[in-house]
């Protein structure tokens, strides 16, 4: 019956369903078969209510809407096209300037709002034409904007890495439970934020790094623009364009890293301060602050509702015994946990084909978490690898929602295949960095031992 209800939960989600009401429905339907047949208990609805309400009085899920009323606002703010736009005119006679323009802006942007279909709609409909006017490959140009787009996922403040810190913390807790302790040590945000960080600089260093090889390998690829059409944009101009938004960046992060603030609280520094950047800039009327209230209101809605339905699904597929037999078959692997982390990856890997992140974030996390950290995982290190992973189904084709995003801008005349072709390089890219990860967990656990000792 566990077995059975993973899968219709699956089949039911790639036939289009709503993904919460999909999860809960489906699971109040075994549910009620379960009973039906004795092979359910209901006692373990009863536990229903207790988790809504922790759901409910949960702090450090409070930031996940404040994160997202920041990105949604620097959005809308247009620092993102002005910053694009100056630094692609500052780096246009060098060989792959442009895509180099896109990485960075991309990473900064990252830093700033956490979104990812946000970054990759703005930079694709602000540098894709510019890029291809300038003879750039279509593959390469559209490789870049989804790559560099993705970044929001694993890059500090995410709000991927808000909810993760959230599920893993629980797991670890019952983790350290089954363990026979019981006083757990939990997860805290700011910890996860400091494990991501260095991941993420290295993966922003490969990109470039790549494209730099590049574009002295194939510089047809990557051309420079050698025209005098325009006037080159001062350094000076640059920089104060920049520093709105790391002003922003070292507010909200430092904050947080610093132990002065509670993500929550840094978010909602980070929500005023985009405010301002958005009245600065002269984009902050009545009309926007109604949109930007109402877009976060939609997305709020739609993550705490899958939660929900996450939620009583975790607790049929309990009752199931579904933790139990995944338990029993991880534990079972011979290899132990190498090989019970490389078969969870894996999976991941391939539901990111078909399931948003947040999807996998509430169901198979809270299933797989516990068992993974009971055989010894650091679960900072396994929160990053996860969050890694899931940020490589961005861009797997055939359904990476990178793909579609940049899809739903990029000229018609550009097939498809082009942007398929151009992720791939990217893809290998950060399942090198995943292999890096496995290889130094240090990458990982060095700055949160710095941050927060002991």
């Amino acid at each position: 019956m566990a077995l059975g209800l993973f899968l219709a939960v699956g089949l039911a989600l790639m036939a289009g369903f709503p993904v919460a009401f999909t999860l809960a429905g489906v699971a109040l339907l075994f549910a009620g078969i379960g009973v039906l047949t004795g092979t359910f208990d209901p006692v373990f609805l009863e536990a229903f209510p207790n988790r809504v309400f922790g759901i409910m009085t949960n702090e450090t899920l409070i930031a996940v809407p404040v994160f997202v009323f920041m990105g949604v606002m620097l959005e809308r703010s247009k620092l993102a096209d002005q910053l694009l736009q100056s630094l692609a005119q500052l780096m246009r006679t060098t060989p792959g300037g442009l895509g180099i323009a896109v990485v960075v802006v991309g990473a900064m942007m990252a830093a700033s709002t956490g979104i990812v279909g946000a970054t990759v709609v703005t930079m694709g409909l602000i540098s894709l034409p510019t890029m291809l006017k300038k003879g750039y490959d279509p593959a390469v140009s559209a490789g870049t904007i989804c790559a560099a787009g993705t970044l929001g996922q694993i890059i500090p403040p995410s709000i991927v890495l808000v909810m993760l810190a959230d599920v893993l913390s629980n797991a670890y807790q019952q983790a350290q439970l089954q363990l026979g302790s019981f006083s757990p040590k939990t997860v805290s945000v700011g910890e996860l934020f400091a494990g991501a960080l260095v991941p993420g600089l290295v993966l922003v260093g490969l990109y470039l790094v790549y494209l730099l090889i590049l574009a002295r390998v194939k510089p047809v690829a990557m051309p420079p623009d050698t025209s005098a059409e325009e006037d080159r944009v001062s350094v000076l101009r640059l920089l104060l364009l920049a520093s709105g938004p790391l002003l922003l960046i070292v507010a909200v992060l430092g904050s947080i890293l610093g132990g002065i603030a509670t993500p929550t609280e840094a978010a909602s520094v980070g929500a005023v301060g985009s405010m301002l950047l958005a009245l600065a800039g002269g984009h902050l009327t009545l009309e926007t602050l109604k949109e930007v209230v109402y877009r976060t209101t939609r997305v709020t809605a739609m993550v705490f509702m899958i939660l929900v339905g996450a939620s009583l699904f975790s607790l049929v597929f309990r009752g199931f015994g579904g933790d139990e037999m995944i338990s029993d078959f991880l534990t079972g692997l011979p290899g132990g946990a190498v090989t019970a982390m490389l078969l969870v990856m894996i999976v991941m890997f391939l539901l990111g084909f078909v399931l948003d992140f947040i999807e996998i974030t509430f169901v198979v996390v809270p299933i797989v978490g516990p068992v993974l950290m009971a055989m010894g995982l650091d679960p900072l290190w396994l929160g990053v690898m996860i969050a890694l992973n899931l940020q490589t189904s961005f861009l797997t084709p055939p359904f990476g929602f990178s793909l579609f995003y940049l899809r739903g801008v990029c000229p018609e005349d550009m097939p498809t295949t082009a942007i398929y072709r151009g992720v791939i390089p990217f893809i290998a890219i950060q399942l090198l960095v995943l292999a890096l990860l496995a290889a130094w967990p240090a990458l990982v656990t060095w700055l949160p031992g710095v941050i927060y000792p002991g």
